[in-house]
């Protein structure tokens, strides 16, 4: 096969929607630190997202089956970490995770990060990307 012997990489990237909500607010400040810092993010009673998460692995594209990752597994990966413990959820509440951490996008993303990398082939996890409005996106990539 012409070209077969060269190693390819790809990129796979899945996109996800699911919607929550929650409160930004630190236990590490004072009730007027918290308004002053997150402002109307802070109100009490919370706020909801429409969230759209893109999930990106990079790898060798393998020479038998043309894939980076089979996009089953990925799917499967996604519905695990994301949709089952997030989605129509309470992140404050229902997430244990943020319990004691503020519940921003870029803690989230953190938060994906940390449990796609679990579940995913192992140095194939590449970037967690979330849209929490059309105009504010978070990128991490494990740094």
């Amino acid at each position: 096969m012409a070209g077969s012997s060269a190693e390819r990489i790809g990129y796979l990237t899945r996109v996800q929607s699911f919607s929550a909500c929650h409160r930004l607010h630190s236990v590490h400040l004072s009730d007027e630190e918290n308004k002053e810092v997150y402002g109307k993010c802070n109100n009490p009673n919370g706020h909801g997202h429409n969230y759209k998460v893109e999930v990106t692995v990079r790898g060798k594209i393998d020479g038998v089956t043309g894939m980076v990752m089979n996009l089953t597994d990925l799917k499967q990966c996604i519905e695990d970490v994301i949709m089952t413990p997030l989605d129509h959820k309470n992140l404050d509440k229902d997430v244990p995770y943020f319990a004691n951490v503020v519940s921003t996008t870029e803690n989230l993303a953190v938060y994906i990060w940390d449990n796609m990398v679990k579940v995913t082939p192992p140095n194939l996890l590449y970037e967690i990307k979330i849209h929490e409005t059309d105009k504010n996106i978070i990128t991490y990539r494990g740094e």
